[in-house]
């Protein structure tokens, strides 16, 4: 768990309910959001002074911020401010990939990942192939992987005379350089969906100082066939600042290099890094992992269909939903939801193997379902938010978290979000801790938060702030700010 911990936080960019009532990195392109009319506002309250106060200083105009405080028990409106507006709403777009989840799936829910051994078994010998079917699992860390090939081998299998073969062809996503959203092809964060997803294919650097050499040792995981890595590094005396750049490194396929020095001051760091080769790393994890645990293959790892007509020897199950739903909205983790944004395609058409347009198709009618008219203008690019075209409005992701509210999932979807001060992307805000439940959503362009906050008068509110600017970044404050406003349960001014 810790390794799957690890990557959640390396994947960082820098049924309907009967309402109660009448009726939610790395830089990117500058967002461009269309105008809207201006809305009725005379019973709803101002935009306090403490965030038009914060907008000023980030040099951030009124007009690129887009908000909305609902009370969640009664659905009474307190602020609206450009409430019909679309934006680019960053990783608040994962709100509507874990929601319509968990709607839909269940947070009991689980994905199963089928094995074959086909051929004879007989002193330790597979005298065929090992077959293993993705079918879109996020949480093959290494200790999962592990898991499996030693059910393997307690199956009797210690030498395989055939090959080992994957089959991918549950997903059809098309082959992007993974460099191409923002030239940072080595962050995690940017590593492309697989029906059979290992270890999000990073690696996981550990540095750990041993001053009495000199040196501090180089801990990798997991072990890939073909590849090695320098397994120490001089270590410095100067502060820990920007420790990455001082280690000097190349990242290859078959080797990594650390040409520079790593700070004493440090102490014990990791760096998650995607693989430089990623179409190649699944076989070489398989085939790296099976021989450290003391196998043998023959053959090679390569791709194919299952045996035909031959029901699995196992299959392999997932945690829960939920554990994974809240891996990507506590650590806004883009691969794990870009994972779930295509099951959710493969669900609702498991003959056909999903590809991103039907995973759109399939988010837009789900949303049109829960929300009507409300999702006409919604644009879906991906689930994860990591886009330059994704288009919602305030007021659309505060109606879904309304709904959500007085749904059957509405503890689970709530208890997935970033608690404010206390963990995930908000362990270090500066609103008041343990009371906001709010996903984050960043790009270089967009600042945003949106969810559930908690008021000095036990009331709960929904809350959605988006900022589409050059400056987004500076405005953070702002949204602090209209935070702490409704914890004091939105108070005249």
């Amino acid at each position: 768990m810790a390794l799957l911990l690890g990557l959640a936080q390396a994947a960082l960019p820098a049924g309907a309910a009967t309402s109660r009532r009448a009726a939610a990195g790395p830089a990117a392109a500058p967002a461009t959001v269309t105008s809207a009319a201006p809305e009725d506002r005379s019973e709803l309250r101002d935009l306090p002074p403490d965030v038009r106060a914060a907008l000023r200083r980030a040099q951030v105009p009124l007009d690129s911020l887009v908000a909305v405080v609902h009370d969640a028990g009664s659905g009474r409106r307190v602020l609206e401010e450009q409430a019909s507006k679309p934006v680019n709403p960053a990783s608040l777009m994962k709100l509507l990939t874990t929601a319509a989840a968990l709607d839909r799936l269940g947070p009991a829910w689980t994905w199963s990942t089928p094995v074959w051994l086909r051929g004879s078994v007989r002193d330790g010998v597979l005298a065929g192939d090992l077959h293993i079917q993705g079918q879109g699992d996020p949480s093959i860390t290494q200790e999962r992987l592990w898991l499996l090939l030693r059910r393997v081998q307690q199956l009797g299998v210690r030498d395989i005379r055939g090959d080992i073969v994957v089959d991918q062809s549950a997903f059809a996503v098309p082959d992007i350089d993974p460099a191409a959203f923002d030239g940072e092809g080595l962050r995690p964060y940017n590593v492309r969906p697989a029906a059979l997803l290992i270890n999000l294919r990073s690696q996981v650097y550990s540095f750990v100082p041993d001053p009495a050499a000199g040196v501090a040792r180089v801990l990798a995981e997991p072990p890939l066939a073909g590849w090695t890595t320098d397994r120490s590094v001089p270590l410095n005396a100067g502060p820990c600042g920007d420790w990455r750049a001082g280690l000097k490194a190349s990242f290859e396929a078959t080797r990594t290099r650390f040409a520079g020095s790593y700070p004493t001051a440090c102490g014990e760091l990791n760096w998650p890094v995607a693989d430089p080769e990623p179409a190649s790393y699944d076989a070489r994890a398989l085939a790296g992992l099976w021989r450290e645990m003391g196998g043998s293959l023959a053959g090679n790892v390569r791709e194919g269909p299952p045996p035909a007509g031959q029901p699995p020897s196992f299959e392999a199950a997932s945690p829960p939903l939920l554990d994974t739903v809240r891996n990507i909205n506590k650590f806004s983790n883009n691969v794990m939801a870009q994972q779930l944004f295509l099951s959710l395609a493969l669900q609702a058409a498991p003959q056909q193997p999903a590809t991103p347009q039907a995973a759109r198709d399939t988010m837009q009618l789900w949303l049109q379902s829960r929300l009507g008219d409300a999702a006409q203008d919604a644009v879906v690019d991906n689930g994860s938010g990591l886009s330059r075209d994704n288009r919602v409005s305030a007021r659309l992701l505060a109606r879904l978290l309304a709904q959500t509210y007085d749904s059957p999932v509405m503890s689970e979807l709530m208890s997935s979000l970033p608690i404010s001060g206390v963990d995930g992307t908000l362990r270090r805000s500066r609103a008041t801790p343990g009371r906001a439940h709010l996903k984050t959503g960043s790009l270089r362009d967009v600042a945003g938060v949106a969810g559930y906050v908690l008021s000095n008068s036990g009331r709960r509110y929904v809350l959605v702030a988006i900022v589409n600017h050059p400056q987004a970044a500076a405005a953070r404050p702002a949204l602090e700010a209209l935070v702490q406003w409704t914890l004091r349960d939105a108070p005249w001014r």
